[in-house]
C-alpha cells in the first residue's frame, strides 16, 4: 500500500528543534527523524510537532502524523473511502434523476452492507492504528449510512409512514425531519473540513464537495415547491455528491497504489501553507534528515 513516504520522499518524519520553536522566512531548520516505537494503539496528538509525516489522503490523515512501520494492521483508509464512495455515487445518481429512478430503495442494501458496516469497521481499524481523524470520520459516515438505511427500509422501521400518519398523510413532517437530519451532517462535515485546511488539495476537496452536497440536499428538502422537494437543489446536491464520490475513490487509489503494484503513484498536491508546501518553499529543510535515513 502507498504511504506518505512514497508520496512525499520521507521516511522518518519531522522533529522540531527544541531551542527554536518558531519559523523564520530565511532561516530553514533541520528536523531529525525519530523512531516513535512499535505501539499500533498509540494515539497521535495532532498538536504534537514530533515525528510527523505530511498530510496524506491515502492514509486519511489531514495533517502531520506518525507512521508506525511495525504495525501489523493494514491501512484501513482505502477500504473506508471506497465504501463511502460507492454508496454516495449510487445515491447521488438517483438524486440527479438518472434513468428516471425516483426511489432510493436500491441504496438501502449498499447503505447497510458497504457504506455502513464496512465503513464502520474501517473506522474502528483507524482507531486501532491511532488515527483519531480517520476513526471519527469513517465511523461517523458509516453510522450515517446505517441510519439512512434504517430510514428508507421499505416497510421495515416505518419511520416514514409514522411521520406521514402524524401529519395526516402529508409528507411535510417527514421532509422537514429529513432536512434537519441533513443539516446536522452538514455541520459535522464542516467541522471535519476545518481539519483538512493544512492537508492535500484532493483531501480538502473531498470534504468540501461532501459538505456542499449535504447543504444543498438539506435546503432542497426544507425549501419545497408545492409541497415537493426543490428539484434544482436536490440535483445540485447529487452533482456535488458524485464529485465527492470520485474524490473519495481518488484518495483511496492514492492509498492503495505503490511501486509494488502500480507503474505510477497518484499525484498528491499539498497546499502552500502545509508542512510539505512550506518545505518546498524553503521554510523547512529536511534534506539532511532524509539522507541520514538513506532515502
Amino acid at each position: 500500500m502507498a504511504t506518505a513516504q512514497a508520496h512525499n520522499d520521507t521516511a522518518g518524519g519531522f522533529k522540531e528543534d527544541s531551542t527554536n520553536a518558531h519559523d523564520h522566512a530565511n532561516d530553514a531548520r533541520l528536523r531529525k527523524p525519530y523512531d516513535y516505537g512499535g505501539n499500533p494503539l498509540a494515539h497521535a496528538n495532532t498538536n504534537d510537532g514530533t515525528i510527523r509525516l505530511p498530510a496524506f489522503g491515502g492514509e486519511f490523515q489531514p495533517g502531520l502524523y506518525r507512521q508506525d512501520v511495525s504495525r501489523k494492521i493494514a491501512n484501513p483508509a482505502p477500504l473506508g473511502l471506497s465504501a463511502f464512495a460507492l454508496t454516495t455515487f449510487v445515491l447521488s445518481l438517483i438524486n440527479m434523476g438518472t434513468r428516471n429512478i425516483s426511489e432510493p430503495n436500491i441504496v438501502v442494501a449498499a447503505a447497510f452492507g458497504y457504506g455502513g458496516l464496512v465503513q464502520l469497521l474501517a473506522g474502528m481499524w483507524e482507531m486501532a492504528v491511532g488515527n483519531t481523524f480517520g476513526a471519527t470520520a469513517l465511523s461517523s459516515y458509516g453510522g450515517f449510512w446505517i441510519a439512512f438505511g434504517i430510514i428508507f427500509t421499505p416497510g421495515g422501521f416505518q419511520i416514514i409512514s409514522q411521520l406521514e400518519a402524524a401529519d395526516k398523510g402529508a409528507e411535510t413532517m417527514f421532509l422537514d425531519s429529513l432536512s434537519l437530519f441533513l443539516f446536522g451532517w452538514f455541520i459535522f462535515t464542516f467541522i471535519l473540513l476545518l481539519c483538512t485546511l493544512r492537508s492535500t488539495v484532493a483531501f480538502f476537496l473531498l470534504f468540501f464537495t461532501l459538505d456542499m452536497a449535504f447543504l444543498l440536499l438539506a435546503i432542497g428538502y426544507a425549501d419545497r415547491v408545492d409541497g415537493a422537494p426543490r428539484a434544482g437543489a436536490i440535483k445540485a446536491g447529487g452533482a456535488f455528491g458524485i464529485v465527492a464520490a470520485f474524490l473519495a475513490w481518488y484518495n483511496a487509489l492514492a492509498g492503495i497504489a505503490d511501486t509494488g503494484n502500480s507503474f505510477f503513484l497518484i499525484p498528491v498536491a499539498h497546499f502552500p501553507w502545509s508542512e510539505k508546501g512550506r518545505e518546498r518553499r524553503g521554510k523547512v529543510d529536511n534534506s539532511e534528515a532524509r539522507a541520514a535515513e538513506g532515502v
